[in-house]
């Protein structure tokens, strides 16, 4: 396994100056493309963002579309780059090409959580692609807490719901598909209860961990995985064992609950909202919500 030294790179990108930016602009996000340019993914109108690896803003495209962007997770098809693009206000999933270009969208998941006297709301955060089937998994991390597993149509098949494995899922926020040794394998931030749950592409529980406290998602290079965690600091892991292999940014300011809890953390008044304050500091970060590799091992994380 390859060893690294991380230096912190202040300020390399900003979101566009606009009013729905100044109004909200979180950045839920990131990948980067085979050419090098990295994706964002960020809450307000044109919030498909495309940078250089300079960080100068290339395109910004979505009109107000995806004004609810949340995951982004980026899959070679057919021999083209393309993305899944997740927005939790309006709860729609869309496979687009780089560009924006709307491919395919997924139907919302007819399933009994969502229905009846006692419905949830379907509330998507996140959805990955299986690189051998194509079938697509949907996590609904912030509605019924379900994973839901399309064909590559398109088609609603099945649901998981954590209590095949590990337990039943507390906000299941992040989802991505890595192909290990035994095929491919479902990564899932099971995030409220501070674990990483992995399932094989048909939907069976391999393994757990607890490592993270707040894991929000997940991306892979060379038998690592890196995982932005919201209560603070970017953890690498061994893919197969899933224990720590480094970790990145921690702030002092923010900790997990140390009764085991979930919410709100150990931290400042006002958390995560503390721009223009003494606690953002070059290389410590705020508030993690994805992270991702880029082909020469360097990592880019958005909060």
């Amino acid at each position: 396994m390859e060893t690294r030294t991380y230096s912190w790179t202040d300020r390399w990108a900003r979101i566009p100056d606009t009013p729905s930016g100044r109004a909200n602009g979180r950045t839920h996000g990131v990948c980067v493309t085979c050419t090098g340019t990295v994706v964002v993914f960020h809450q307000a109108q044109n919030g498909l963002l495309t940078f250089d690896p300079d960080g100068r803003l290339i395109s910004s495209v979505g009109g107000d579309r995806w004004v609810g962007a949340h995951g982004l997770t980026r899959i070679a098809e057919n021999g083209e780059e393309r993305l899944w693009l997740v927005d939790q206000t309006s709860a729609e999933v869309a496979k687009v090409r780089l560009d924006g270009e709307v491919l395919l969208t997924l139907p919302r998941p007819d399933h009994a959580a969502y229905h009846g006297p006692q419905a949830k709301k379907y509330v998507p955060t996140w959805a990955a692609q299986n690189p051998v089937t194509g079938e697509i998994w949907v996590a609904d991390g912030y509605g019924a807490w379900l994973v839901h597993r399309y064909s590559a149509g398109g088609e609603y098949q099945a649901t998981i719901d954590g209590t095949e494995g590990a337990g039943r899922f507390r906000e299941p926020h992040g989802i991505n598909f890595v192909t290990g040794p035994a095929g491919p394998e479902l990564f899932i931030t099971d995030r409220a209860n501070h674990r990483i749950v992995v399932y094989d592409g048909a939907g069976k529980f391999r393994r757990s961990s607890l490592t993270a406290h707040s894991p929000c998602g997940f991306d892979f290079r060379d038998g690592l995985v890196v995982v932005p965690e919201l209560f603070t600091g970017v953890k690498l892991l061994d893919q197969q064992s899933l224990t720590g292999v480094a970790e990145v940014g921690q702030n002092p300011a923010v900790a997990p609950r140390p009764d085991g809890g979930w919410w709100p953390p150990v931290g400042p008044a006002g958390w995560p909202n503390l721009a223009g304050t003494g606690l953002v500091k070059p290389g410590l970060f705020n508030s993690p919500h994805g992270a991702c590799f880029a082909a020469n091992g360097d990592i880019y994380v958005v909060e």
